[in-house]
């Protein structure tokens, strides 16, 4: 029942590894890190707090796409998709608190208080919308948020093998507890937490090899904000933030939608995946113009696989949110 993991980089494969079956489809890469200074570049927003959320930015025309990468990614994911959008549209990834360029924020960092961060760091860089919002895994949830809480700011959504509300208990009640279980990557980042509080990382121990991400190597007093990211997000991501959109995302009355699922005509060979499309076919129909696609070879990192798919997905929904107005 494991999803096919053959593409995936080597720290994913063991991230997903220890997640369980299927349900791993869920979360990203930890601490995933792809400079993309080459194609974008960085725009500083202050928050109200004085906190500072990095963007970066390319390219020029609307609607603006601004993207929100998975668990423990950050603006790097999107290094391969930004330039196939900077000759037709503005397109901006930005590192969510405590990751790359961005300062920690306070706890706990759920749904709620990313989306606000987010809305906040757009304002402030001066970064105008609609948006089309794009999330990967753990941030099709945040997106999803955001498109609820303020409808008059989002054209569309492109979701990237999102998350779903609740999974854990929706994978768990299909395939047994430890299919759903994310119990091994909250250890894992409670554990590189307190390492990094303790001054203890970069470590040779094997237990913590992977507490240091490369890009991290030269900074190492900021690991203590990523992973106070990294491990209040995940604790949040099945609970409070699950029920955040819950609560106020289950209707997005006719706003443009795309799902994708990563897996195409393997899908209905295995178990897990069969649920895992139907779980996002139920997200697309939380839009009166909502879809669902299959997207074939390709694992959960579709952005490095099929950056081709997110690309289409995008320009369908910008068609679509011209229609709408």
């Amino acid at each position: 029942m494991k999803p096919p993991l053959a593409f995936a980089p080597r720290r994913l494969r063991a991230a997903l590894a220890g997640f369980g079956a299927v349900g791993a489809l869920a979360v990203s890469s930890p601490a995933l890190s792809a400079d993309p200074s080459h194609v974008a570049g960085s725009v500083v927003a202050r928050l109200p707090d004085g906190r500072k959320l990095n963007f970066r930015c390319a390219g020029a025309g609307g609607p603006t796409v601004v993207f929100e990468s998975g668990w423990g990614a950050d603006s790097g994911e999107w290094v391969r998709v930004l330039p196939m959008l900077a000759p037709s549209r503005q397109a901006c990834a930005y590192d969510r608190a405590g990751y790359g360029a961005s300062d920690p924020g306070p706890d706990p960092r759920d749904a709620a208080a990313i989306v606000r961060d987010l809305r906040a760091g757009l304002r402030a860089a001066r970064i105008r919308g609609p948006y089309i919002l794009v999330g990967h895994s753990a941030g099709g949830l945040y997106v999803r948020l955001f498109a609820a809480k303020y409808p008059k700011d989002v054209a569309g959504l492109v979701l990237v093998d999102p998350s779903v509300e609740h999974q854990d208990a929706r994978f768990a009640a299909a395939f047994g507890l430890r299919a759903g279980s994310i119990a091994p990557l909250q250890q894992r980042a409670a554990r590189c937490l307190a390492a990094a509080r303790e001054g203890r990382l970069p470590s040779v121990d094997p237990a913590l090899s992977a507490c240091t991400p490369t890009s991290y190597l030269a900074h190492p007093g900021s690991l203590v904000g990523l992973w106070g990211a990294e491990s209040s997000e995940i604790d949040n991501l099945f609970t409070t933030s699950s029920d955040e959109v819950q609560r106020d995302a289950e209707q997005l009355d006719d706003l443009p939608l795309v799902v994708l699922t990563a897996g195409g005509e393997t899908t209905s060979l295995n178990p897990g995946l069969v649920l895992w499309a139907r779980l996002h076919r139920e997200v697309a129909a939380t839009s009166r113009r909502g879809s669902a696609r299959l997207v074939d070879r390709t694992t959960h990192m579709m952005m490095f696989q099929r950056p081709d798919a997110i690309v289409s997905a995008i320009n369908d929904v910008a068609a679509a949110a011209k229609g709408r107005q």
